[in-house]
């Protein structure tokens, strides 16, 4: 494969690092998801994948070692645009909760104008919780370089344990790998390995009294951010947490394991995981 295009999609959770070259053809106007993107290809080089490339493709020898990026520039017009998207918004959102005058999706009480705050955030540079967190992350790991070494010699499936945030409730969070379809190169999509490099890392936190099964990564940091200054504690039974264990696996089985229709011995994998009693 010599080109890839691709949307905003690629521009978290890929090592795209056989590549040396990357356009931006949609400029973001978010500085973070434009390093994001450039991350991408960026990468601290593994010497044997370069050394593989390049006994491969022998011609590319020159371009490995370096990266280069290019960026278009958005038109005049959008800035103007952009403004008026907001104007216009803004009047719609007003009569629907004037009227209570429903206007498609985007307009209904369940979404609170969600998508349209999204829109807003990503053109005008205000960074989303997700952004948030990935900063707050490059500030740990430049506080403390050698942060990132120690982590990766942490066992697997470590375990701990912490005060909740709701007294009187309990919870477990959760640190899976997801894998997903790889396929080398002259492989068809039926011979391609299921690895957990292809895939990605997914959060969940159950909460032991509801049973409710949380995903979404920048509510669940409120619950299991902690500095090293945070006591640890270890209360609930080790039944309990095996079970809870459990229903996160087949939840995983029957969401996405079954969505990405992966074959049978094909399973997530536990990196970490938390009580929070």
């Amino acid at each position: 494969m010599r080109v890839l295009i691709a949307t905003d999609v690629l521009s978290e959770g890929l090592n795209l690092q056989d590549a040396t070259r990357l356009i931006n053809y949609d400029l973001h106007w978010n500085p973070v998801r434009l390093m994001q993107r450039i991350g991408r290809v960026d990468r601290r080089m593994d010497p044997e994948i370069e050394a593989q490339i390049v006994a491969d493709h022998p011609a590319q020898k020159k371009l490995r070692g370096t990266t280069a990026y290019w960026n278009f520039l958005p038109p005049d017009e959008l800035d103007e645009l952009l403004r008026l998207f907001k104007t216009v918004s803004k009047k719609t959102l007003r009569i629907s909760r004037t009227f209570g005058i429903e206007g498609k999706k985007l307009l209904t009480p369940d979404d609170d104008y969600q998508a349209l705050r999204d829109f807003t955030d990503a053109y005008e540079g205000t960074l989303s919780p997700l952004e948030a967190m990935h900063l707050e992350l490059q500030a740990l790991l430049n506080a403390r370089p050698e942060l990132e070494k120690e982590l990766q010699l942490l066992p697997g499936r470590v375990f701990s344990g912490k005060h909740n945030l709701k007294p009187g409730t309990r919870a477990v969070f959760f640190c899976f790998g997801l894998p997903a379809r790889q396929a080398g190169e002259g492989q068809s999509e039926d011979q391609a390995q299921w690895t957990l490099e292809a895939g990605y890392v997914q959060w969940y936190l159950l909460e032991l009294t509801t049973g409710n099964i949380l995903e979404e990564a920048p509510h669940i940091a409120e619950f299991i951010r902690s500095t090293h200054e945070t006591a640890r504690s270890c209360e609930i039974a080790k039944s309990t947490l095996k079970e809870a264990r459990e229903k996160v696996e087949k939840h995983i089985k029957n969401s996405y394991l079954k969505k990405v229709q992966a074959p049978i011995g094909v399973e997530s994998v536990l990196k970490a995981w938390m009580e929070l009693n």
